[in-house]
């Protein structure tokens, strides 16, 4: 099956425009200056605005564009975050497509904050991407590839929906897996959706939960709201574009 490529400046404006509408109350939220909302907003149109500037050039081009103009006017810590993701993205993308299953990789990568997350392959299953197609499909996931080759947070969170069969991972050495992600990510991204799940949460909203959980964005209040608003956009976008 071949994957959609996926319009950024289509999926980074819905994200702007969501936070744009949630803005106050990303501000009420920040008990210490009252406005993160006013940053996650700006930040994001900064982003949507590169991009737009090289819309029709490959993905990593545009991923560089809004990394470099985030840090060029990163006058507080979001947009000091997500320059570093965008720029780890970039790196990560060079010479390939963002399609519908490696966008989730981009997405883990945009929240880490600059930390290591894995690369995509276009000869292996992402894990997260599979189980994205399959909450977003209606239960069919997007490969049918052996999960053995699906990746590590994706795996994980792909066993736990699946009935809790997981796939053997090998790890590297310092106990990491091999494709970049560490085993605490996985562990808190699997406690976070066990803990969503025993709430009674949708599996999506769970997924969400394990992403905020793992992302390196911050563990305040206001910060873990911005990144599940942006989480859950940038899910929902792809879910439009995967009908």
């Amino acid at each position: 099956m071949t994957e959609q490529n996926i319009d950024l400046v289509k999926v980074f404006s819905q994200v702007s425009r969501n936070l744009s509408k949630n803005q106050q109350t990303l501000n009420e939220a920040d008990s210490i200056n009252h406005d993160h909302g006013d940053h996650m907003v700006e930040t994001f149109q900064t982003i949507t605005r590169a991009m737009k500037a090289k819309k029709g050039a490959e993905p990593s081009v545009m991923l560089n564009n809004a990394a470099k103009s985030l840090s060029q006017n990163a006058n507080n810590g979001s947009a000091a975050l997500y320059s570093q993701g965008l720029q780890k993205a970039a790196q990560q993308f060079q010479g390939q497509n963002v399609d519908t299953k490696s966008a989730m990789s981009l997405l883990q990568t945009l929240l880490s904050g600059g930390q290591s997350a894995p690369a995509p392959s276009s000869q292996q299953s992402s894990g997260m991407g599979d189980l994205l197609g399959s909450l977003l499909g209606g239960g069919q996931t997007t490969s049918q590839q052996a999960p053995q080759q699906s990746s590590g947070m994706g795996d994980l969170l792909g066993s736990l929906l699946g009935g809790g069969q997981s796939s053997q991972q090998q790890t590297g050495s310092g106990g990491g897996f091999s494709d970049g992600i560490d085993i605490g990510d996985l562990v808190t991204a699997g406690m976070a959706f066990f803990q969503s799940k025993k709430q009674g949460k949708t599996n999506m909203n769970s997924l969400i939960d394990a992403f905020v959980a793992a992302s390196g964005m911050g563990s305040s209040p206001h910060r873990q709201q911005s990144t599940q608003l942006v989480t859950s956009t940038f899910m929902n976008a792809l879910g439009k574009m995967n009908k």
